[in-house]
């Protein structure tokens, strides 16, 4: 018998189809709802920790800076110190007392010099401790998070362990119940299930009303729903509706059905009677 093509499908095993399709996707969500919210938490934690590895290499970057700048103020001492030794070698020499004042302007501003240098140095070696201290705290985050990322990793692996089996099945199944959906169908299916809260495309209809909504649903479109003539979506939520029957559903009875049944028992003893 040749295979049909999803186009020549009637709509009656095209709902059948869409139906198991929405049943297999959802028992894939039910085995990704088992991970929780492990993946987001491993998720921010390595986040967290690239964040975290970033301002020590910030960190780390500072202290260098602020230790070539110590050599660099260092250097500029020596230089000044030199400077001032020159010049007051030069005092024994001067002739008058021009080259005496300008002299100890010179030696007056090297030395000033040399203060100023000896107080960058001593607030960049401040710095440094205070960096150092952050980098610590920051190793200490580090170490904790990357802790707990081993522990997150190490429940979510044995997790996917469990179910990664049973899930792979699932989604080949889907695969192969996608290709027997023709493409507009199960790209307006796909798009109906996107926008689901519950990640429900197509719903059976359950004591009157929209299996995924609730909302009543009037007599004649649920006449037209057991008809299986054509594709019908709920006008309040945009899912495709199916009837339980179709579905191979077992609905359990309702009250209102059990008041008309003994209703109508009651009425046919009386009329016996």
């Amino acid at each position: 018998m040749a295979k049909k093509e999803p186009t020549d499908l009637t709509v009656e095993e095209k709902l059948k189809t869409l139906f198991q399709l929405q049943t297999t996707l959802s028992a894939i969500d039910e085995k990704r709802a088992l991970r929780g919210e492990l993946p987001l938490e491993v998720q921010d934690l390595e986040d967290e920790l690239q964040g975290l590895e970033t301002r020590v290499d910030k960190i780390q970057k500072e202290i260098a800076d602020f230790k070539s700048a110590i050599t660099l103020k260092k250097g500029e001492i020596t230089e000044a110190e030199a400077s001032v030794a020159r010049y007051k070698a030069q005092l024994d020499d001067v002739k008058n007392n021009r080259e005496y004042d300008t002299l100890s302007k010179e030696i007056e501003f090297q030395t000033l010099e040399i203060e100023l240098c000896n107080k960058k140095i001593q607030e960049a070696q401040i710095k440094i401790e205070e960096r150092n201290r952050d980098m610590a705290m920051n190793q200490e985050v580090i170490v904790d998070r990357q802790k707990a990322l081993e522990e997150k990793r190490s429940e979510l692996d044995a997790i996917m362990q469990e179910t990664r089996e049973e899930e792979d099945k699932l989604k080949t199944k889907a695969k192969d119940l996608e290709l027997k959906i023709e493409p507009r169908l199960l790209a307006s299916f796909k798009r109906i299930r996107k926008n689901a809260r519950n990640g429900l495309g197509i719903v059976y209809v359950q004591r009157d009303a929209c299996g995924g909504c609730f909302n009543k649903i009037p007599p004649q479109r649920q006449l037209d729903i057991k008809m299986h003539k054509k594709i019908i979506v709920c006008e309040y939520c945009g899912r495709i509706m199916i009837d339980p029957e179709l579905a191979g559903v077992k609905l359990a009875e309702s009250s209102d059905d059990k008041s008309k049944r003994k209703r109508t028992i009651r009425k046919t003893k009386k009329e016996e009677e």
